[in-house]
This record gives structure tokens, sequence and C-alpha cells, in this order.
């Protein structure tokens, strides 16, 4: 059988852009078993409610849904456990140094399989005020306006 190549995502948390300043991303591999890893392929998972923290110089996702895979048995793995995530000591340690400072949370963006390999793309990021959001989606719907008005131009 071929190996894959690029990149297929499975899922993505667009929540997380409208809630937070994203200030550094990470790339992490993602320990799973052989159930969750189908029920990946099948495209089914959610990041809404997810987040990562450090624990004992590991970084843990947590809350993070992957559901049942259909057709599994008893090795069928619990939707919601809490999944280590392989990232090199260098980052553990400037995420441990991050994350204790005031208001920073490291938030999954999405889920994806590069080469074959099931990837997750984390965040160090702050959340945003009600004012933020506000002013955010301002100058979302002032871009359209202009783009609008431009193309009427033409």
């Amino acid at each position: 059988m071929p190996r894959e190549k690029g990149r297929k995502l499975v899922a993505q948390n667009r929540r997380a852009r409208h809630d937070y300043h994203i200030d550094d991303t990470y790339e992490a591999g993602i320990v799973l078993t052989g159930t969750e890893v189908k029920s990946l392929r099948a495209g089914r998972a959610s990041l809404v409610d997810g987040f990562a923290q450090v624990k004992d110089g590991e970084v843990w996702l947590e809350n993070v849904h992957i559901p049942e895979y259909a057709q599994g048995t008893w090795t069928n793995h619990a939707a919601r456990r809490p999944r280590k995530l392989l990232l090199h000591r260098e980052e553990i340690a400037r995420l441990i140094g991050k994350t204790q400072e005031a208001g920073r949370t490291l938030v999954p963006l999405s889920l994806y399989f590069s080469e074959g390999k099931a990837k997750v793309e984390i965040a160090l990021a702050r959340g945003k005020r009600s004012y933020d959001k506000r002013r955010d989606i301002a100058e979302r719907e002032a871009k359209r306006d202009i783009e609008r008005a431009l193309r009427r131009r033409r």
C-alpha cells in the first residue's frame, strides 16, 4: 500500500480564533489507539471544548471528542479520554514557562493527518474580551463592504 502524501484535515476549531488571541502555534504528534485512528480516518472528531495542559513535564490533550468506532468491539476507546501529545523537550519547557503567565492557555486549532501520521496544531493563546470580539467583527464587516464597493465599481 503506498504511503499517504500531504495533509488531510480531520477537524478544525474555528471558535478558538474567535475567542482567543493566538500568540504562538505548535505542531504535535498525538498518542492514539487503533480505534481512535480509524474513527479519525472516517473524519469524525470535535475540538470544540478541547484544551491542552502540562502535567509532570508532559503535555496532555483534554476533552477532545473522538467518537467510538462503529465496527469496534471490546477494544473501543473512551470518547473524551486524555491523550498525550508528543513534543520536543525544549518546546515543553517553553510551554511550561508561558502557560504559567496569567491568562495564557493551550487550545487545539486543528487535527489532521500529515504524511499518514495524526497531528494536532495547538496554540498558546490569551482570552479575548467581548469588546475585542466586537472590534474584530466590525473590522471584518468593513473589509467586506470595501470589497463589495470595489466589485461594484468594476
